[in-house]
């Protein structure tokens, strides 16, 4: 059968770029998928990125995408990719374009690097701060609120780990539960051995500046704690369903399983960046795809050398 690609690759964030980058310098047919902004948007700046710290991430995927242009062998298309079916060789992959019209192609192989969804509590001021003062990874945006007032959110074991980590930032952190914070005795010791408050009341909001920073954290009782930033784990989703519509395994915390090379339990189809299981940083979301890519031409290549 001929294909319109050797490869599709559905997300053109910082995993598919890296990806694409890989497999044009590998002379593939590539598609490129771009369906939209990424999940660091609202990010003001990607940081602990190698060469590019303080960048904002509009402007690394926009470099990234500049970088494509030596390779003829890639093309990027502004496209939602909404349904994969399995080919005996392959794929084929219907969706719409930016101006909404309906597409199909065909690729030998499929990588997907569509990301996950944070899903944040419903309570007024956390999705409205995602991103500048309400925060989810330290190695990402600690530095910039050092030695600020900092809550962290959560119950049980996690917040415990994430409380005890932002604490290397900050000498002033409060844990704040949301009600009962299920914390073991053990737990509240070790919180108290690093001077960090535990309050479980119910909130009411998180209330900003203008300018996007935090004032405060209110409670539902009325009363305030005055907060630079509030750090969280939130749930997460996958971001696309092509995965679970082709039958892929999903791991129990709901990530996409790959095996070393990439591959997930579906023949041909590869995955990268935040959908899979791991740390979860943009330079790590860009090794993982220049990774699936080198794995994936290789396969490639032994098909076609058989």
């Amino acid at each position: 059968m001929k294909f319109d690609y050797d490869v599709l690759i559905v997300g053109a964030g910082s995993a598919g770029l890296s990806a694409a980058l890989v497999l044009g310098r590998c002379r593939r047919r590539v598609l490129l998928a771009d369906g939209g902004p990424t999940r660091n948007a609202p990010s003001p700046a990607v940081h602990s990125f190698f060469s590019r710290d303080g960048i904002q991430p509009a402007q690394l995927l926009g470099l990234g995408r500049e970088q494509l242009a030596p390779y003829p062998s890639v093309e990027i298309k502004e496209a939602k990719i909404k349904g994969l079916a399995k080919l005996p060789l392959g794929f084929e992959a219907t969706g719409a374009n930016a101006l909404g019209r309906a597409f199909r192609v065909t690729a030998r192989r499929v990588l997907l690097a569509t990301g996950v969804e944070d899903v944040l509590p419903p309570l007024p001021g956390f999705r409205e701060l995602w991103g500048s003062s309400v925060l989810h990874c330290p190695y990402c945006h600690g530095y910039e609120v050092r030695d600020q007032p900092l809550a962290v959110y959560g119950r049980g074991k996690a917040v415990v780990g994430l409380a005890l980590l932002i604490s290397r930032w900050s000498a002033d952190v409060v844990v704040v539960t949301d009600g009962p914070g299920h914390l073991t005795d053990y737990a509240l010791e070790r919180l108290r051995r690093q001077r960090i408050g535990v309050r479980e009341e119910p909130l009411a909001r998180l209330v900003g500046t203008p300018d996007g920073g935090m004032r405060c954290v209110e409670f539902a009782d009325g009363t305030f704690l005055e907060r630079s930033a509030l750090f969280l784990h939130p749930t997460q989703e996958q971001r696309s369903s092509l995965a679970a519509g082709l039958g892929a395994r999903h791991t129990s915390k709901g990530a996409l399983w790959v095996n070393k090379n990439a591959l997930t339990t579906v023949p041909g189809l590869y995955a990268a960046g935040d959908m899979v299981p791991g740390q979860q940083q943009a330079l790590l979301a860009a090794a993982s795809g220049s990774k699936a890519a080198i794995c994936l031409n290789e396969g490639l290549t032994r098909e076609e050398c058989a």
